[in-house]
């Protein structure tokens, strides 16, 4: 259902009262079937995502992926083919790819990082810096690239930050009231900015300390002093070029916002290879043809 109301947004936008373009050219009966291509090396993430924009608009549309979520993809590589009616495959490419490139992109960056962190014992975690709306398909990306999700919402685990800590009057009194309010049920969570905030986080009972830009020599020593106590999380400028180092620190999680927020687009491209139906510029539909896409969204 999530998949099925973003695909459906994404096309309303996008057609709006209709893809004047393709219904001046294409007649509504002709059929066509096309490849979606990689144009560079990455992971591939969205294919269900893909098919579903396609469906949307043609029901009967044969998607035939030729690979799995999660699989790596080399530049040139046949991703899948899809064959249907010619309108809803033109008319449902652009959101079809906005969509796979983008969950792409962040399964190919996350298996870069998590790549990185090999052979230590940290998990590379995405965050809530997210495309609004797209925050379901995205933390699957992250899963598809080898990643694990933080949390989804504001509702589904607790986590103090600065500002929270700034309204309760310290760290202390921020995890009391969290325990208090969490029960048994839910982990408490406090991001911490210095070691001095961190011995303050253990003495309160966090079960998870989030250390907020601290430099490798600092998680290092907090690693050392915490002992398995807590669960440590490192966050704030980390990069595909800092990332290791900080997984020797000790620490267990690494939370990238960059998986997410800024992350670019992995190149893939649609092309017709076979079109079985007259294509007639400025064709216009004829009486009883099928409904154009549009006619489907309403």
């Amino acid at each position: 259902m999530i998949v099925q109301r973003i695909v459906r947004a994404a096309l309303e936008e996008d057609i709006g009262t209709g893809d004047v373009t393709t219904e001046a050219i294409v007649p509504a009966g002709a059929r066509a079937e096309a490849v979606i291509l990689a144009k560079e090396d990455g992971v591939i993430a969205g294919l269900s995502v893909a098919e579903a924009a396609f469906r949307e608009l043609d029901p009967e549309v044969r998607f035939t992926a030729l690979c799995r979520d999660g699989d790596r993809v080399s530049r040139g590589q046949t991703v899948a083919r899809v064959e249907g009616r010619a309108r809803a495959i033109l008319t449902a490419e652009r959101v079809a790819l906005n969509l796979l490139q983008r969950l792409s992109g962040i399964a190919t960056v996350t298996a870069r990082l998590c790549e990185k962190v090999r052979g230590t014992k940290a998990r590379v975690v995405d965050t809530r810096k997210t495309t609004p709306g797209l925050r379901a398909l995205e933390k699957y990306a992250v899963r598809a690239g080898g990643g694990a999700n933080h949390r989804f919402g504001l509702y589904d685990a607790i986590l103090i930050k600065d500002n929270h800590i700034a309204l309760a009057g310290g760290v202390a009194a921020a995890v009391a009231a969290a325990r208090d309010r969490a029960g048994h049920a839910l982990k408490v969570e406090v991001e911490v900015e210095s070691l001095e905030q961190l011995y303050e986080a253990l003495g309160a009972g966090a079960d998870i300390i989030l250390l907020d830009n601290m430099d490798p020599a600092t998680m290092r020593q907090a690693a050392e002093r915490v002992g398995g106590r807590a669960v440590l999380e490192a966050s704030g400028r980390i990069t595909e070029a800092t990332i290791a180092e900080v997984a020797r620190t000790g620490v267990d999680i690494i939370s990238v916002g960059a998986l997410t927020h800024s992350v670019k687009a992995l190149d893939l491209s649609l092309e017709v290879i076979e079109v079985r139906g007259t294509m007639l510029r400025g064709a216009a539909p004829a009486v009883g043809a099928e409904s154009a896409p549009e006619d489907i969204l309403r």
